[in-house]
């Protein structure tokens, strides 16, 4: 096992990351810009360094900066957490060339599974479901039109390099698909570097459900079932459960999206914790839309229903150790729910609210955990992602954990800043939670209509 290791991000899943290698006994290096130096993840780590002024451009996506920092306090290796530079292919070679061990899969899957084009041919090429699309990028717009007209509208332009709904727009006719490809091209070249884009058919009201895999070096690999994240604005996950409802009571599925994504996951040789995404529709189909080549936001409900803690083995399987998860050995116990808040206000469109925080006292109630980015009396800054928080409820069952979550939201003391606790709680009382009857466009038709 390391000795030390540098946290290379900010946040809730920074501190996250710091006592998972206080309890392996691992000491831990923060990185932090000027905005962040009362922040709770420097207070979380044994070492703490400056890396920069507040924008992200200039402290938390400085690779050469946090690379030097790393070798100038010993650490081993360096942790990337999710988001800024976590599937950053040249990252990571970076980190390996000075020595040090990139805790994630290597560059060249990091550059495969980032491709979304690249990915899907390879999901294909293992036997996996894809939407039906285009083989690769389109670079002719004639070629689009008549590609789209042969899948039938609407169709989805989405950028190659794209991710988060970044670069990705429906089309439901043909006079609109030209703009839509280069709006795309635009966005892609803007936020990724790269203009590429592919068209997919549009699943009319899916689901959208995930497999967190686990796989070490020694070619021993394990599921942690699925989780729904359906419930979504802006493409932006929003309340994630697990297990899926709708899964559970659809005969195969969970077979089928376990088998699948365990075949996506070896077809490239993959290691350390990982995602591969569906999107499924409402008769049971599903398809493979991407990989994530790292912790996912929502990895803490797969934690909770199996007991497995996933930090502790993506520190494990970086550093050698083999897998001793068998897959006959984990089973689901009971339900699992993740809320994000946000510092935003669901009355005014959502609108980001930076500002300072009064109280912030977490529940205590059993089977309740709140991870935080913040602290009370703090000031929430505008330069980074407005969520704060998560909190993640464990039950017996679907229904007992929806009531213990919202009984949760209510308890949670939270002065002065604004945020979408409230939203969280409305969310959760309403009879299609309930019943899990909803698909990734009902959140956002709620969320206008209420």
């Amino acid at each position: 096992m390391f000795e030390k290791v540098l946290i290379a991000n900010r946040g809730e899943i920074a501190c996250r990351i710091a006592h998972v290698l206080r309890a392996h006994g691992v000491a831990s290096v923060a990185v932090y810009s000027e905005a962040d130096a009362e922040a709770p993840h420097v207070a979380a780590a044994d070492e703490a360094v400056c890396i920069g002024p507040p924008p992200v451009s200039q402290s938390y996506l400085d690779q050469a900066r946090i690379i030097e920092v790393a070798l100038a306090t010993g650490a081993q290796a360096v942790h990337p957490g999710y988001g800024l530079l976590s599937e950053n292919a040249d990252f990571a070679r970076a980190v390996a060339a000075a020595g040090l061990v990139f805790i994630g899969p290597t560059p060249d899957v990091i550059d495969a599974m980032g491709d979304k084009v690249r990915a899907r041919q390879t999901a294909a090429a293992a036997g996996v479901p894809v939407v039906p699309g285009s083989d690769g990028p389109v670079t002719d717009d004639d070629a689009a039109a008549a590609l789209a007209e042969a899948m039938g509208y609407p169709v989805l332009v989405k950028a190659a390099a794209g991710g988060g709904g970044i670069g990705m727009q429906q089309v439901t006719k043909p006079a609109k698909l030209a703009r839509a490809l280069q709006s795309c091209r635009d966005r892609g070249a803007s936020s990724f570097g790269n203009d590429a884009v592919y068209l997919e058919k549009y699943i009319e009201q899916p689901r959208h459900i995930e497999v967190q895999i686990l796989f070490d070096h020694h070619g021993h690999g394990v599921h942690l079932f699925e989780r729904e994240c359906t419930l979504q604005r802006r493409h932006q996950k929003v309340i994630e459960e697990a297990p899926s409802p709708f899964v559970a009571r659809t005969p195969g599925l969970r077979e089928g999206l376990t088998a699948a994504a365990m075949n996506a996951a070896r077809a490239i040789g993959y290691r350390n914790a990982g995602t591969v995404e569906f999107i499924v529709s409402p008769d049971g189909a599903f398809y493979f839309i991407e990989m994530n080549t790292r912790l996912q936001v929502e990895h803490t409900v797969s934690e909770a229903i199996t007991g497995v803690d996933l930090i502790g083995w993506q520190l494990r399987i970086a550093a050698g150790e083999p897998l001793t998860l068998a897959q006959a050995d984990l089973a689901i116990d009971g339900a699992a729910i993740e809320c994000r808040l946000y510092a935003e206000d669901p009355d005014r469109k959502f609108i980001p609210q930076p500002g300072p925080l009064g109280a912030f006292e977490a529940p205590d109630l059993p089977g309740v955990r709140v991870d935080a980015g913040v602290a009370a009396h703090q000031t929430v800054t505008p330069y980074y992602d407005p969520m704060i928080a998560k909190l993640i409820v464990h039950g017996p069952d679907r229904a007992a954990t929806i009531a213990r979550t919202r009984e949760a939201l209510s308890a949670w003391t939270i002065e002065t800043l604004t945020t979408n606790r409230g939203f969280l709680h409305e969310v959760l009382g309403t009879p299609e939670v309930a019943a899990a009857d909803f698909h990734t466009g009902w959140l956002e038709k709620y969320a206008k209509g209420r």
